[in-house]
């Protein structure tokens, strides 16, 4: 680039890695307009995905607590939910978030255009802004981070208020009596963990054998048991046929070799399957951009396309799709344009389901370690001897280590428990930084913790363990 140091960048979507993408590009001097379609920067996520979500999951876990408290002597009433104050209280989270990245924006003078963009070719864009008018722009470099999208069920798409997708019930315009999530995933699960919170009855439907497919499933059982207590039924190995609107609600018919209800009515539905990326560019065809079988751009570990002049970040590029996983995308792009020596290859992308209890993991999984055929030593502590989890009258929980046997090398970690999501940074650095056993066992952490559930689980791998007690051999 040293023809033109400081080219002109244009970027389609205002999501985390938009704008992470953006503002770095802004922060290296180059010349940036960020497009989107909402007011302020900040994608599906800020607006209808992470951040409305979490703050429902802490009302929802606020909620819970109140009724654990009977456990420790301390009892409440039972809480009166003033559902469009929530609602408020959310969407001005929502408004703070979106509205901080809008100055940020301009304090980093980036050009922020509400709209939507078509491509014209590889270097020109076609701009509708919101009210109307239209231009074409010129850049050295675009960035594509137009992120994802619920995904639909054809068979089961229906014309009804009734039938919800992820924005949908974030809405929150009510609370059913009764909800059926369909799709035991971690965003089904989560929406169904608030809508259970403040008072509906909700059931799962999963078609495979157990709930959020692809996690370990010893991190998995902790969390089944609890939601088992705060779901009205949890129904696996099996499949929505059909779904018809009536007078009462959705009459559902379910398949499967388990079902003792085949048909059921409920005051609304979920639908929760995952999510599919925004690809469809008007445009896109007039670039040498391509775009695999399963809707997503092809780009290479620098995260460009086949276009030299067009990259592509976030969700439209691949699994995992993830908020934090889009931002490094979008930086490693930027730097990249920049005529950084970069590469996009992470060893541990961490990834946390925000339920009751938490659950979260990064690096290589058990399960993937399993299907591999690679062998791996396992060390886990559990919660219950952890003093910091009997404190907080959370002892389910687990932390375990994965290990090369030959290397000790610390190759993933996998944890469950609450606040979970907070801990497992510290096990993306391990990974990272290529820690063994022993850097983790010697590494002072606080007592009483649960960070200490790491260290415990390193000196379990030895048999060393303070607070749990083998016996060796005779």
């Amino acid at each position: 680039m040293s023809d033109n140091p400081k080219p002109s960048i244009a970027v389609l979507g205002g999501g985390p890695g938009g704008y992470a993408a953006a503002f770095l590009a802004a922060d290296l001097g180059m010349k940036v307009t960020l497009i989107d379609p909402e007011v302020n920067p900040g994608g599906v996520c800020l607006y209808r995905g992470c951040i409305p979500s979490k703050a429902l999951l802490h009302v929802a876990k606020v909620i819970d607590e109140s009724h654990q408290a009977k456990n420790w002597g301390i009892e409440y009433s039972d809480p009166k939910i003033d559902l469009p104050r929530l609602r408020s209280w959310k969407e001005g989270v929502v408004k703070k978030l979106t509205g901080g990245l809008g100055q940020l924006s301009k304090a980093r003078s980036v050009q922020y255009i509400q709209g939507q963009a078509a491509f014209e070719n590889s270097t020109t864009l076609r701009v509708a802004k919101t009210g109307g008018a239209e231009e074409s722009l010129s850049f050295d470099r675009i960035i594509i981070a137009t992120g994802s999208r619920p995904a639909i069920i054809p068979s089961l798409k229906l014309n009804s208020a009734r039938v919800m997708d992820s924005t949908g019930a974030l809405d929150l315009s009510e609370v059913p009596r009764s909800l059926l999530v369909v799709g035991g995933g971690y965003i089904g699960l989560e929406l169904g963990t608030v809508y259970a919170a403040l008072g509906s009855k909700v059931s799962v439907v999963e078609m495979l054998a157990g709930l959020l497919p692809g996690a370990d499933r010893d991190l998995v059982l902790p969390l089944h048991k609890r939601v088992e207590k705060i779901f009205d039924s949890i129904l696996l190995n099996t499949t929505v046929s059909a779904m018809k609107e009536e007078a009462s609600g959705i009459r559902v018919t379910f398949e499967g070799q388990e079902i003792k209800e085949r048909e059921k009515v409920f005051d609304k539905v979920l639908v929760s399957v995952g999510r599919k990326p925004n690809s469809e560019i008007p445009g896109l065809d007039k670039t040498q951009v391509q775009v695999g079988p399963r809707g997503f751009i092809q780009v290479n570990k620098q995260l460009q396309t086949h276009d030299p002049a067009i990259y592509a970040i976030g969700d439209v590029v691949g699994e995992p799709m993830l908020a934090h996983k889009a931002s490094h995308e979008g930086r490693t792009a930027v730097e990249a344009i920049a005529g950084h020596k970069v590469a996009f290859e992470p060893n541990a992308i961490p990834a946390v389901v925000f339920t009751d209890p938490e659950i979260a993991w990064c690096g290589l999984t058990e399960t993937q370690a399993q299907k591999e055929n690679r062998q791996i030593k396992v060390a886990r502590f559990p919660w219950a001897a952890s003093g910091r989890a009997v404190t907080l009258d959370r002892p389910e929980g687990m932390t375990k280590l994965i290990f090369d046997p030959e290397t000790e090398r610390v190759l993933g970690v996998g944890i469950v428990g609450v606040g979970c999501g907070e801990l497992i940074a510290e096990g993306v650095l391990a990974v990272e930084m290529a820690a063994t056993a022993t850097d983790v066992a010697l590494s002072i952490h606080p007592h009483p913790t649960l960070s200490e559930t790491l260290m415990e689980s390193a000196e379990v791998f030895f048999g060393t363990s303070t607070h749990v007690y083998r016996p060796k051999p005779r």
